[in-house]
């Protein structure tokens, strides 16, 4: 399905940029991060259940949906500077901060960047926990890719190629059910605009070896974080195996992988989303950052891990260390 205009949108301008997000419900804020090329509508399933207990803030991050896509700071630092200024205009002090894929990688920015703002954090099949990542991705790194989309993304065969996809989607088999958005980033790209900034993202945090910006080695100072990964279990985009990286560099880090889900779990199974979200956040207290102790854990460094990967990559844990999530 194409995303629709929401007649929940709002907009704010920050640094000269048009900002624009979704606001719903009232209580403890959950700020919801994207993916890259996606946009708030990627929340859509979740966004009204989880409004029922808790303000939802869903931002279009700079460079897509309808925000500003000038020529500025793609990194996922900015991005993180970005959030902080907006809750900020929004009067927001701290939030739950959830990220998916990319947005994943901006939300532990924010959180090592910002932990005095950060009650939780919760990722979702983020990225910065391993090289590995799609071919896909990694295309849009090479130099042709701004000229070959252009092509590509002329009306004809964009029309058709997107329908085919959203049809596979629909298909019944798992490897193809994340077709649908991945149409919905294949329209987006009709836009030069957007092909450019996307471009300027990924080139920042992936290179032709894979995932370049990682928390491995500033996981330690998360000891505080209360921290939820969620992954499906049939994801193609970026592994399941993550998961369990994210358990060796976090080892109080609570992991659920959902079955029968792939790089969108909170679109395949929305119900089972928030209930997993809503309970973490009901189990777990806030954190409160302790400026000594961040202090005396930068000083100590982070612990020599027993098991790596791989030169320069995470450690890994058993993937039968994993939570798989139960229930319908």
């Amino acid at each position: 399905m194409r995303r629709r205009s929401n007649p929940h949108l709002q907009h704010v301008t920050v640094h000269g940029h048009r900002r624009a997000y979704v606001r719903r419900g009232s209580g403890p804020v959950v700020l919801l991060l994207h993916g890259l090329a996606c946009d708030h509508t990627t929340w859509d399933p979740v966004i009204e259940s989880l409004a029922r207990t808790h303000t939802v803030i869903a931002p279009d991050l700079l460079g897509h949906g309808a925000s500003d896509k000038p020529r500025a700071d793609y990194s996922v630092g900015g991005y993180a500077n970005g959030m902080r200024d907006l809750l900020t205009v929004l009067g927001v002090d701290t939030a739950t901060v959830v990220g998916h894929s990319f947005g994943g990688g901006v939300a532990m920015q924010f959180a090592y960047q910002y932990p005095e703002r950060t009650e939780r954090l919760v990722l979702v099949g983020s990225g910065g926990l391993g090289p590995e990542v799609s071919p896909a991705v990694r295309a849009i790194t090479t130099p042709g890719f701004q000229q070959a989309m252009g092509v590509l993304a002329l009306p004809g065969l964009r029309h058709a190629t997107t329908t085919a996809m959203r049809l596979l989607s629909r298909s019944g088999v798992s490897q193809l059910r994340d077709l649908d958005e991945v149409a919905d980033i294949y329209d987006s790209f009709a836009d030069p605009r957007t092909r450019a900034a996307i471009r300027h993202v990924v080139r920042a945090v992936v290179d032709w070896r894979g995932q370049i910006v990682t928390m491995a080695d500033r996981a330690y100072l998360t000891e505080a974080m209360p921290m939820l990964v969620v992954w499906g279990a049939d994801d193609m985009v970026v592994p399941v195996t993550h998961a369990s990286n994210a358990g060796a560099l976090a080892p109080t880090a609570r992991i659920e992988v959902i079955p029968n889900a792939g790089h969108f779990p909170h679109k395949d199974h929305p119900e089972r989303f928030v209930r997993i979200v809503r309970d973490f956040i009901r189990t777990t207290r806030p954190a409160a950052h302790d400026r000594e102790r961040w202090r005396e854990l930068l000083e100590e460094g982070a612990p020599v891990p027993p098991v790596h990967a791989g030169a320069g990559e995470p450690p890994l844990a058993p993937v039968h260390s994993v939570r798989r999530a139960t229930g319908a």
